[in-house]
């Protein structure tokens, strides 16, 4: 295993960055820019949730952040598991599980600038600007001087045919899957590096994936989801998009009429009072019933300014409307967030 240094972090960055390159070289490739993808920005969720969605068409570079897994069920063109072993963090540093993935993202994140430097040149061509500049690979995205030969080779194969049509565009999104434990990732120093990393460079959306049947069980454990999101938003300042995720086991209309509708909310609410006075259970009354019912009122407004939408990752459903709600936050990432941004970096220059 890659020692868990930030010298190991550079070398693997580098190494990742010559072989997504490679990869571009073939529509085959499973690493590097390919058709198929998740999501677009930072994708967070509940660990266990089951975060990974279907595939699309469009052109995606993905990014997995979480030391821990040991499934990534993508083609992961940089991996921190190539570059810090979450176990070997764990024994010299005498850490239990959440303290080992931070300090796995803290080490990862000292380098993190090089890994921007990757991102960068797969998505606006090697010298940036978005213009695609360098030799297009067969899956479009722009390749190297020294991928496939020396960049004399690289001119003498271009023609005015070749050179006629306008360059496309390297790629539609960048995903960013993160550790499932929440504030191991929006709570810590290194999210706030890669959050503020990402969105100084590109639209950047959060994407926090909830698993719809808990909620079904309990409109308090849907209560506890949406303050997650709340406090996500708050932290990052970034649009955010809620996911149901697993519609295919329950649809997430519940959830989406409760975040519409407060007296929905609160008819679910006076039902679960209701059963649990009957059982005996104090769940549904006292006072957690009453905070529960006043979070609802106070996040009622905050509701408006969510994009949501039901997804089912084990079929697929949902996903084309996931494209659709992660368009329009990128839209509100241009429009609110931008200027949010540029204050903020302004006060810390001054």
């Amino acid at each position: 295993p890659a020692p868990a240094t930030a010298a190991g972090a550079a070398a693997a960055a580098a190494e990742a960055e010559e072989e997504a390159a490679k990869a571009g070289e073939g529509d085959t490739s499973a690493a590097g820019a390919k058709d198929g993808g998740e999501g677009e920005g930072e994708v967070e969720g509940e660990e266990g949730d089951g975060g990974t969605a279907g595939t699309s068409s469009k052109r995606g570079y993905c990014l997995n952040l979480d030391p821990a897994t040991k499934l990534v069920p993508y083609a992961a063109s940089i991996d921190i598991r190539d570059t810090v072993d979450y176990k070997e963090v764990m024994h010299q540093h005498n850490l239990g599980p959440n303290g080992a993935i931070m300090t796995s993202l803290n080490l990862f994140v000292t380098k993190f600038d090089q890994v921007m430097g990757i991102l960068e040149r797969r998505a606006f061509g090697e010298h940036g600007g978005g213009d695609g500049g360098g030799s297009g690979g067969d899956d479009g995205v722009p390749k190297r001087p020294d991928d496939g030969g020396s960049s004399e080779t690289a001119e003498t194969a271009v023609t005015p045919a070749d050179a006629a049509p306008p360059p496309k565009k390297a790629l539609d999104y960048i995903l960013v899957d993160t550790p499932g434990q929440i504030e191991a990732f929006s709570w810590s120093a290194s999210g706030t590096i890669i959050s503020e990393s990402m969105a100084s460079a590109f639209p950047t959306v959060l994407a926090f994936v909830v698993d719809t049947p808990r909620c079904a069980a309990s409109p308090h454990t849907f209560m506890s989801n949406m303050l997650y999101a709340c406090s996500m938003s708050y932290r990052t300042r970034l649009p955010l998009v809620v996911v149901f995720n697993k519609t295919d086991v329950v649809p997430s209309s519940f959830a989406e009429e409760w975040m519409g509708d407060y007296d929905a909310f609160q008819e679910a609410l006076d039902e679960v009072g209701s059963s649990s006075y009957a059982s005996g259970d104090t769940e549904g009354s006292g006072y957690y019933a009453s905070l529960t019912r006043s979070l609802g009122l106070v996040l009622d407004e905050f509701y408006s300014t969510l994009h949501r939408v039901g997804v089912s990752a084990a079929t697929g459903d949902g996903v084309d409307a996931f494209w659709e709600a992660a368009d329009r936050a990128a839209e509100d990432f241009r429009e609110e967030y931008v200027e949010d941004l540029r204050d903020r970096l302004a006060e810390r220059g001054g």
